[in-house]
C-alpha cells in the first residue's frame, strides 16, 4: 500500500474530530473564534512536531525562494476563508446542503492543481471522484424527504453557495500547499510537508490574530478563556493537517482531497454506534459509492 493512503485516511479521521469539536465550541466563541482556535492553538504543536522531525532526520532548516513565499501566504488566506465559510454554514437549518457541497472540493482541486502544477488525472481518477462525490450526496441528504424548496435550496440556496465557496478555497489551498511544499530544498517529504505547515501556521496565526484584536477581541478572550477545548480543536486539527500536508506531498491534490471523503463514513459510524442513530437505505447507499470511489482512486493513483 502507498504511504499517502493511510495518511490521508488518518488524515481524515483528525479532521472528523475537529470539525465536532468546531461545532461544539462555535456557540461559546463564535465563527471566527471557531476558525481562529484550528490555527492558533495548533501552532505551537506544529512547531513541535518540525523539531521532531529535524531531530530524526538530521537536516538542518531546509532553505526555500519565492514560490514557497507566495503559494504559503495564498493558501494559507484561502484556508482560512474556506474555514470560516464552513463553520458559518452551521448557522443555517439546512447546512447539511451546503455541507454536501463543501464536499465537491476534490473536483475544485484538480483544477487549482491543473492550473498550477499542470497535474492531469486519468479517465478512472475523474470517474472515481465523480462517483465518490455522488456517494456524499447521498450521505447529505439520506434523513431528508424530497421536495421543492429542498431542491431550490439545493440549487441555488444560500447554504449551497457558501458551500460551493468553501470547496473553492479548500480545493484552492490544497494546491498552492503542494506548491509550496514541493518548493522546499529537503531530501525528506516529511521535512517538507513539516517545514511548510509550520510557515503556514504561523502566518495564519498571525493574520487571524491581528483580525479578531481589532474588529472582535471579544471572541478572541472567548477562545483563550475556553482554552481546554480549544486545545483540543488545536489537536486534532494539526494533527490532521499534518496527514494532509505529507499525503499532499507525496500524491495529487485531488486524489488526496477525493479519498478524504471518506471523512463522511466515520461520521455516519460514529452516530450509528455511539448515539444509536439509524442509517437509511440512501445513506448506506452512499456509504458504498464512497468506498467504491475511494478504490477506484486508489487504483488510478497507482
Amino acid at each position: 500500500m502507498e504511504l499517502w493512503i493511510p495518511i490521508t485516511i488518518a488524515a481524515a479521521f483528525s479532521q472528523n474530530l475537529r470539525s465536532a469539536l468546531q461545532k461544539h465550541l462555535k456557540g461559546k466563541i463564535g465563527t471566527t473564534g471557531a476558525t481562529f482556535i484550528r490555527f492558533g492553538f495548533g501552532f505551537p504543536i506544529a512547531v513541535f512536531y518540525l523539531a521532531v522531525i529535524l531531530k530524526i532526520t538530521g537536516e538542518s532548516v531546509p532553505d526555500v525562494g519565492t514560490t514557497f513565499y507566495w503559494a504559503a501566504a495564498f493558501g494559507g488566506l484561502a484556508q482560512i476563508i474556506a474555514t470560516f465559510l464552513l463553520v458559518h454554514l452551521f448557522s443555517y437549518r439546512n447546512f447539511a446542503v451546503g455541507t454536501a457541497y463543501s464536499k465537491t472540493e476534490p473536483v475544485q482541486a484538480a483544477l487549482f492543481g491543473f492550473i498550477l502544477l499542470g497535474e492531469q488525472l486519468t479517465p478512472l481518477g475523474m470517474g472515481a471522484i465523480a462517483l465518490g462525490i455522488i456517494g456524499v450526496l447521498f450521505i447529505s441528504f439520506g434523513k431528508q424527504r424530497p421536495s421543492g424548496s429542498m431542491v431550490l435550496s439545493t440549487l441555488v440556496g444560500k447554504p449551497a453557495l457558501i458551500g460551493l465557496a468553501s470547496a473553492a478555497f479548500f480545493g484552492a489551498s490544497a494546491a498552492f500547499y503542494r506548491t509550496a511544499s514541493l518548493s522546499v530544498e529537503a531530501d525528506s517529504f516529511l521535512l517538507q510537508a513539516a517545514f511548510t505547515l509550520v510557515c503556514v501556521t504561523a502566518f495564519q496565526t498571525v493574520v487571524m490574530g491581528s483580525w479578531m484584536t481589532v474588529t472582535c477581541p471579544a471572541e478572541l478572550r472567548a477562545a483563550i478563556r475556553n482554552w481546554r477545548l480549544s486545545g483540543l480543536v488545536g489537536l486534532a486539527g494539526i494533527a490532521g493537517s499534518i496527514g494532509w500536508f505529507t499525503a499532499m506531498t507525496l500524491q495529487q491534490v485531488a486524489y488526496v482531497r477525493a479519498l478524504a471523503q471518506i471523512e463522511l463514513v466515520f461520521t455516519l459510524a460514529a452516530s450509528w454506534m455511539f448515539f444509536r442513530e439509524k442509517i437509511t437505505p440512501i445513506e448506506l447507499a452512499g456509504c458504498v459509492l464512497v468506498a467504491l470511489g475511494g478504490v477506484g482512486i486508489v487504483i488510478a493513483a497507482s
